[in-house]
């Protein structure tokens, strides 16, 4: 089971690919919107922004977010990992339902350029 710290490496790592991106990818990670990443089998969500094609993390949270991100992401710690290290196929774990993404309609259509 991955920890705290390796998700929160994996969002750093995502961070970094997003803000190197190119083209379409890079204009869908500039979006400005609030963002959680519920990290199921932890317990804990990863709070921030996306902004100026990075995600910035603001917090650690125990349980799931008070607050209702604009963009939401839920998931085991070991498939964050495997997301970002390019093992798990994002289309495949959201269709499997081992990932969820929740989001605006207009943003949806914008994230999609990302994954």
């Amino acid at each position: 089971m991955a920890t705290t710290q390796e998700c929160r490496a994996a969002l750093e790592k995502l961070s970094d690919s997003m803000r190197s991106a190119e083209g379409d990818v890079r204009t869908a990670a500039a979006l400005d919107r609030s963002v959680s990443c519920r990290i199921t089998d932890l317990d804990i969500t990863f709070v921030g922004r996306m902004t100026d094609g990075r995600i910035v993390v603001q917090d650690t949270l125990q349980g799931p977010p008070v607050e209702k991100a604009q963009i939401r992401l839920a998931m085991t710690g070991d498939d964050l990992v495997a997301l970002v290290d390019g093992e798990l196929n994002f289309a495949k774990a959201w269709g499997s339902g081992r990932l969820r993404l929740e989001a605006g309609l207009r943003d949806l259509f914008q994230l999609r350029k990302l994954l």
